[in-house]
């Protein structure tokens, strides 16, 4: 076991409550002691929503523990029932209160028999899930348990809609960029004469969950969220989905072309290839700029790319296919998604990386020595010390990655902010000779310490001087190289002389 202070995704507990809170009048209640109730202000802050957060914590405290959890957790569920009228109770613990190891259910079902919403505890493992893994669980039960109420009432639907119609599966609080997405996807259908039939989970009701089988198809375009859902309709209801990401320009073109194939197969005569053409030549700006005189100057420069799996795989698609930078090696916290990443990636990357530990990370990093880095919050901090800029292309992320402006990724207005993104992530050539002829960066005090916290290296006030000298764009690498060179010799003060010498013998 290992103390961690950062986590690229959440506890599991974290992504019931995101799937319970996207839904409309729909409440959670935690079963948690103090301390691990800090999603309401997480998403109170993060997502700007201007109602409360619907998430009630039943407070686990020593006199809990004293006479058992039972009656305070169904007081507090017939309580909100009563309160709010809620659709819906989703009823959660977390990894501290699972510990305790409870009959959850049974607390369920007691609440069941006074209150008039419906009540659910999430069925998820916390020991085994994380936030992700956890909210594509509880999107998936919630379905199955609106559409299995529907069946024995006689309320499923039996027909299709008459129109092409889609379900959007995915959308969620609290998800990078979800709201704008769904905009661009809802005006991508519109254009391909596709109605939505339904958005799940992010301000639908649970009661229309059972009119999910009247559309055509599914899209799921996150394989964090919705691909067990997408799975189980296709297994009840034979519905087919879609799960390729419309970002980049490729990528939405094989997206559009895949539903294509399934409208047609369906009865529909649809051909949208001169829309592809248009929306790629006139719409999208990302071809025209990928061949600009001002995007050559990207050409070969090295870029390391990390996030969850959707958006490190497509960002790195578009980084090598798209634009003609050298993706030296692209990596996922996914790791139970790391087959599907692997086969995505590996022949537009030099190496693949699957790993959660931040430290590995920011070490591999500073070891590439990339002109860019595409990554998560984290990952930005970690350019901040090696003086690397980056591109923040997914979650986790800090509420400047919640824009109020319109910014999607998906879609074909959303290779256009993903290119400028990634134009304006580089530093290029003049900007660095203007830095070095104004001062900018280079009159900042260099950071010493390496990525790694185990580095002993010190230096003398003169040999930090001399570093100082050296332009920003290369003296991350004079450096480490230098820290190298005096480590190997057990140097343990690096004085301007030392600096020099390192110079000399390997080329800083």
């Amino acid at each position: 076991m290992k103390l961690a202070y950062w986590m690229y995704a959440g506890p599991a507990h974290i992504g019931t409550l995101r799937i319970a809170s996207s839904f409309k009048n729909v409440h959670a209640i935690m079963h948690a002691p103090l301390g691990d109730d800090y999603f309401n202000v997480m998403r109170s802050m993060l997502s700007r929503e201007r109602d409360f957060t619907p998430v009630t914590a039943s407070v686990v405290d020593r006199n809990v523990l004293a006479r058992g959890s039972q009656e305070k957790v169904v007081e507090n569920i017939t309580r909100k029932d009563a309160e709010e009228h809620p659709d819906l109770i989703v009823l959660t613990p977390t990894c501290t209160s699972s510990i305790l190891q409870e009959d959850l259910q049974n607390f369920v079902d007691r609440a069941q028999i006074e209150a008039k919403g419906d009540v659910l505890l999430a069925d998820v493992n916390h020991y085994r899930v994380n936030e992700l893994q956890a909210g594509d669980r509880t999107l998936h039960q919630i379905v199955q348990f609106y559409i299995e109420k529907a069946r024995k009432k006689g309320e499923l639907p039996t027909s299709k809609t008459e129109k092409p119609s889609v379900n959007i599966i995915g959308i969620s609080t609290l998800g990078f960029h979800n709201n704008h997405d769904c905009t661009e996807l809802k005006r991508l259908m519109a254009d391909l004469g596709i109605e939505v039939n339904a958005i799940i989970p992010e301000g639908a009701s649970v009661h229309e969950l059972k009119n999910l089988p009247k559309a055509w198809f599914n899209l799921v375009p996150y394989r964090e969220l919705g691909v067990l859902t997408a799975t189980y309709l296709e297994q009840e209801f034979g519905m087919p989905y879609v799960d390729i990401t419309p970002m980049g320009v490729v990528e939405t073109a094989r997206c559009i072309r895949a539903i294509q194939a399934i409208l047609n197969q369906n009865g529909a005569t649809v051909d949208y290839d001169d829309y592809i053409n248009e929306q790629t030549l006139h719409v999208s700006q990302a071809a025209w700029f990928s061949r600009s005189i001002d995007c050559q100057n990207l050409t070969g420069k090295k870029a390391v790319v990390y996030g969850d799996s959707t958006h490190a795989a497509a960002i790195t698609k578009i980084l090598a296919r798209e634009m003609g930078i050298h993706v030296v090696w692209a990596g996922t916290f996914c790791k139970y998604d790391a087959d599907w990443f692997k086969e995505q990636v590996s022949e537009y990357c030099d190496e693949v990386i699957i790993s959660e530990d931040h430290g590995a990370v920011g070490d591999a990093i500073a070891k590439s020595e990339p002109a860019a880095i595409f990554g998560t919050q984290m990952e930005r901090h970690v350019g901040k010390r090696l003086d690397i800029p980056c591109g923040v292309i997914s979650s986790p992320i800090h509420i400047q990655n919640f824009p109020i402006g319109y910014k999607p990724f998906l879609g074909y207005e959303g290779t256009n902010q993903i290119v400028d993104l990634i134009y304006n992530s580089f530093t290029l050539g003049m900007e660095d000779h203007l830095l070095e002829i104004f001062g900018g960066h280079d009159t900042k005090e260099v950071i010493t310490k390496t990525i790694s916290a185990d580095s002993d290296m010190t230096w003398s006030k003169d040999g930090l001087a001399e570093l100082n000298k050296i332009p920003g764009f290369v003296r991350g690498k004079v450096k480490r190289n230098t820290e190298k060179f005096a480590r190997d010799r057990n140097i343990e003060v690096i004085t301007a002389e030392v600096l020099y010498a390192a110079k000399e013998a390997v080329g800083a």
